[in-house]
C-alpha cells in the first residue's frame, strides 16, 4: 500500500535548517508497530501520522512517533504537519485548524509564513539545585543563572529547564552521558528525560536541547514542546508579558528560530510559540 509522505525543515528561515518531520497521509489504517518502524526507519526526531481530516469543519487528528517512542505531545511535529494540511493537502482551506493530538486538541493559526500554537497549561515539577547538573557537566557554579531555579516543566511532554549566565557557558558546554542519564532516571517524573539548557542575552533566548534516544545522548534541532515549557518558565519567573525569539539549532548545524508570544494573568498561561516551515520532498513509502 503506497502511502503519500512529505519532508519539511521546521522552526526554519531557509531551506536545510531548523528540525526535519516526515508526514505520512492516510495512516489511519497503519496499527502502531507500522507507525514504530517507519519513524525509526527514517530517523528524525519525529514523524507524524495523520490518521483523520475534517476540511469542513478544520481539523485532524495526528500521532507522533520518534525512533523509539509515541509522543502525546511535540511542537515541532504539530507545527509542521499542520503547515502541511494547510498549505498542501487542503491547500485552499482556512488557515486556522484544531489538531488532535494525545494531550488533547491544540488550536492552531497561520499567519502570512508563521505557523502558532497555543499550548496547555503547564505542570511545575520539582526545583533542583546545581550540585546535581555539575556531577555531569563541565559547568562551574558561576556559569548558572542566579536569577532562575533549575526546575522540571510540562505542559505535555517534561523537560528540565537549566537556566545558564551567558552563551560561553552554552557552547562550551560538555555532558558525561552516564552520569547526566542516572540523574535523568533518578530524578524525573515524566518517561521523556531530557534537559533544556538556555541563556537570555542581547534581547533573545539561546538555548540547547539534549536527551537520551536508543542509549544514545542526542541534541534536538528545534523542540516546541520544550519551547512551550520554557515560555512557561519564563512567564512564572522573568514577565508576564513575553514576545521573544529562541535560537536553538545552532551548535549542531541545524540554526532553527521559535517565536514566543505568552502572557500569564494569575494562574492563566496562554502560551504560544511559531515559526517557518519550509517545504523539501514528497513521494510514496510502500508499506
Amino acid at each position: 500500500m503506497p502511502l503519500p509522505f512529505h519532508i519539511v525543515d521546521v522552526f526554519a528561515e531557509s531551506k536545510y535548517s531548523g528540525n526535519q518531520l516526515a508526514v505520512f497521509e492516510n495512516a489511519q489504517d497503519l496499527t502502531q508497530a507500522e507507525m514504530q518502524n517507519i519513524a525509526r526507519e527514517i530517523n528524525f526526531a519525529e514523524s507524524t501520522f495523520i490518521t483523520k481530516i475534517d476540511a469542513e469543519n478544520n481539523s485532524a487528528e495526528i500521532r507522533i512517533f520518534t525512533p523509539e517512542f509515541e509522543m502525546k505531545f511535540a511542537g515541532h511535529p504539530i507545527i509542521g504537519t499542520s503547515w502541511v494540511i494547510m498549505n498542501i493537502i487542503n491547500s485552499n482551506s482556512s488557515k486556522k485548524l484544531n489538531l488532535t493530538v494525545p494531550v488533547g486538541v491544540i488550536p492552531i493559526f497561520q499567519e502570512e509564513e508563521m505557523v502558532w500554537l497555543q499550548s496547555a497549561q503547564p505542570d511545575f515539577f520539582n526545583t533542583f539545585s546545581t550540585d546535581g547538573i555539575l556531577v555531569f557537566s563541565n559547568l562551574k557554579k558561576n556559569d548558572f543563572s542566579s536569577d532562575f531555579p533549575i526546575q522540571e516543566v510540562s505542559t505535555g511532554s517534561a523537560f528540565v529547564i537549566v537556566p545558564l549566565q551567558n552563551k560561553s557557558a552554552l557552547t562550551n558546554l560538555k555532558l558525561n552521558s552516564a552520569k547526566m542519564n542516572e540523574w535523568l532516571q533518578l530524578n524525573c517524573k515524566t518517561n521523556f528525560r531530557a534537559l533544556y539548557f538556555f541563556c537570555l542575552e542581547e534581547g533573545n533566548i539561546h538555548s540547547r536541547m539534549l536527551y537520551f534516544e536508543i542509549n544514545q545522548l542526542k541534541e534536538d534541532a528545534a523542540t516546541g514542546s520544550a519551547s512551550t515549557c520554557l515560555q512557561a518558565f519564563l512567564l512564572q519567573y522573568y514577565s508576564s508579558d513575553l514576545e521573544i525569539i529562541n535560537h536553538q539549532g545552532d551548535y549542531i548545524g541545524r540554526p532553527s528560530r521559535i517565536y514566543f508570544n505568552g502572557k500569564k494573568s494569575q494562574n492563566n498561561y496562554e502560551i504560544k510559540i511559531g515559526g517557518k516551515t519550509q517545504f523539501i520532498a514528497k513521494g510514496e513509502w510502500e508499506v
